[in-house]
C-alpha cells in the first residue's frame, strides 16, 4: 500500500494544476489519471475541446511552471472580442486589450496541450507521483486516511482527497456531498474547421433567438465555431452530412467568419448548471467541474476551475508552513471561503446572460441592443469588465498574479 499527504482523483486541467503548485513542497503526492492524453505532434488539426485561457489562468500556469511547455506546443492568442445582437451589427461592442494597457487579452487553447503542458512539469517534481493509466474500483472515505483500490488491486493511502474528476465526480458521490443541479434547455455544438481567412486576434459572439454563435480563432487556417441550440436542433444539425452543415453553417453565421474550406470534425453536448452543496468536508476537497459547473458562454469554466486549482494549493501550503492539519476543517474551510461565493456569483451572471440572450421577446431584444450599443460607448466601465473577465480585477489568489 502507497501513502500520500495529498491523493488528487483526477489529472485533467485542474487536478494537473494543483500538483504543480504542490511541487517542491513536503507534501508527497499522488495523483490518479485514467489515460494518459494523445501525444502532440504539430502537424495534428485542432481538437474540438478548446478554452478561452484568461490572463489570470495564464498567471497559474506560468507560476506552476506549466507555460513554457506550453508555448512548446500551440495556442492563440486574442486581443480583441466583440459582441452584437443579430442584424443589428451597429450596437456592438468590442473589448480591445490595448484599451487597458495590455498585449491581449487571453488565449485559445486545446484543452489537451494545457493538460499536457502540466503533467510534463509535474513529472519533474520528486514529491509528485503520476498513477496513471489506473482506473478506480472503490473509494473508501475515512477523514484523514481515505483508502483508494484501483481495478488492478493496488492500493493508495490519502490523508487528504482532492476530487478533481469532472462533474460526474465519484470522490464526491462517496463522501456524500450532494448538488444543486438543472439542465439548460441548450446544447453546444462545436465544430472545428478550416478557414479561408487566416488566424485572427478577435472572438467574437452573435446573439440570436435560438443562442449565440460564436467563433474562436485557432493557429493558422483553424478556427473553432460554437453553435448554442435548442436539443432538437442540436440533433439535426448533427445529422446532417458535412455538406449540408456547412450549408447551414454559411446561412446562420455572420459574414465577417468568411468561407469554410474543411469542416475537420463535430459534436454536441448537452449544458447543465451545477453547484455541489458544499466544497470541503474533513480530509476532502472539491475543485473544478466536481464542484461547479456553468454555461459556457463567457469561457469562464476552465477559468474558475484553475481559480480553485490556485487557491487550494495556497491554502494548503500556508497551513503546511504554520503547522495546521491540513485534512481539518478548519484549514478547509479557507479554501471554501475564498472561492465559493466567488463561483456563486459568475454562474448567477452566467445564468442571466443565457435567459437575456437566448430568446426572441422583443422587450429583452430592445433592451440587448441597448446595453450593448452602451457599453461600446461607456469607455471605463467597458475597460473594468475587460479586466474583470481576464480575472485582473476583484480577490484571486496569489498564484494568479503577476
Amino acid at each position: 500500500m502507497k501513502k500520500y499527504d495529498v491523493l488528487i482523483v483526477g489529472g485533467g486541467m485542474v487536478g494537473a494544476t494543483i500538483a504543480c503548485a504542490l511541487g517542491g513542497s513536503e507534501l508527497s503526492v499522488g495523483v490518479i489519471e485514467l489515460r494518459k492524453p494523445d501525444a502532440f505532434d504539430h502537424e495534428q488539426p485542432h481538437d474540438m475541446r478548446v478554452s478561452a485561457i484568461s490572463m489570470a489562468s495564464e498567471n497559474i500556469l506560468r507560476n506552476v511552471g506549466a507555460w513554457p511547455n506550453l508555448l512548446n506546443k500551440r495556442l492563440c492568442p486574442y486581443r480583441r472580442l466583440k459582441a452584437w445582437e443579430v442584424d443589428a451589427e451597429r450596437a456592438a461592442t468590442e473589448f480591445n486589450s490595448e484599451d487597458i494597457g495590455e498585449d491581449h487579452l487571453g488565449h485559445i487553447v486545446e484543452n489537451r496541450v494545457i493538460q499536457l503542458a502540466l503533467l510534463e512539469q509535474l513529472q519533474q517534481c520528486e514529491n509528485i507521483e503520476l498513477i496513471c493509466p489506473a482506473e478506480i474500483s472503490t473509494i473508501d472515505y475515512a477523514p484523514g486516511a481515505s483508502l483508494i483500490t484501483l481495478a488492478d488491486e493496488q492500493q493508495l493511502l490519502g490523508k487528504l482527497l482532492i476530487a478533481a474528476d469532472g462533474a460526474q465526480s465519484k470522490v464526491r458521490s462517496q463522501v456524500g456531498i450532494g448538488v444543486h443541479s438543472w439542465d439548460y434547455e441548450q446544447h453546444a455544438l462545436v465544430a472545428s474547421v478550416t478557414t479561408e481567412l487566416p488566424q485572427q486576434d478577435i472572438t467574437w459572439q452573435q446573439f440570436t433567438p435560438s443562442g449565440p454563435v460564436a467563433f474562436l480563432p485557432l493557429s493558422g487556417h483553424q478556427g473553432s465555431l460554437v453553435w448554442y441550440n435548442s436539443p432538437s436542433e442540436a440533433r439535426k444539425l448533427l445529422a446532417l452530412n458535412d455538406e449540408a452543415f456547412l450549408a447551414a453553417v454559411e446561412s446562420n453565421f455572420p459574414q465577417c467568419l468568411g468561407s469554410i474550406d474543411s469542416l475537420l470534425g463535430r459534436a454536441a453536448f448537452p449544458l447543465r448548471r451545477q453547484h455541489a452543496q458544499e466544497y470541503i468536508k474533513e480530509g476532502v476537497a472539491l475543485a473544478g467541474d466536481a464542484a461547479h459547473t456553468i454555461h459556457p458562454l463567457a469561457g469562464q469554466g476552465v477559468n474558475i476551475g484553475l481559480l480553485d486549482a490556485a487557491a487550494l494549493a495556497e491554502v494548503l501550503l500556508d497551513a503546511l508552513q504554520a503547522g495546521d492539519d491540513i485534512t481539518s476543517v478548519q484549514v478547509l474551510k479557507r479554501y471554501e471561503d475564498q472561492r465559493r461565493n466567488q463561483n456563486l456569483l459568475m454562474m448567477q451572471v452566467m445564468d442571466s446572460f443565457y435567459r437575456l440572450f437566448s430568446n426572441d421577446h422583443l422587450p429583452l431584444k430592445l433592451l440587448r441592443n441597448i446595453g450593448l450599443g452602451a457599453a461600446g460607448k461607456l469607455g471605463p466601465a467597458r475597460n473594468k469588465v475587460m479586466r474583470f473577465a481576464m480575472g485582473l480585477e476583484g480577490p484571486m489568489p496569489l498564484l494568479a498574479r503577476r
